[in-house]
């Protein structure tokens, strides 16, 4: 059996090796490095497609304008 490959002298080598070795290790590094990519790539992609910006949520219970009405019986 040879040896472990080293990463800085056969990069590619040693990715082939850790995928087949140590799958869940290789492959929670590659999803976990495509973060920061979708960050940059998918908000213009949404725009193209016509994903509009959503409004903002409110934080406060719009006021009615005008005099409350009296309640009568059980009419709440």
């Amino acid at each position: 059996m040879s040896a472990t490959p080293r990463f800085w002298s056969q990069p590619i080598r040693y990715l082939r090796w850790a995928a087949i070795q140590k799958p869940a290790i290789f492959f929670s590094i590659v999803v976990g490095s495509l973060g920061p990519i979708t960050v940059a790539v998918v908000p213009p992609i949404r725009r193209r497609l016509g994903d509009a910006q959503r409004p903002e949520i409110p934080f406060t219970y719009p006021v009615p304008t005008g005099p409350r009405q009296d309640l009568k019986g059980y009419e709440d």
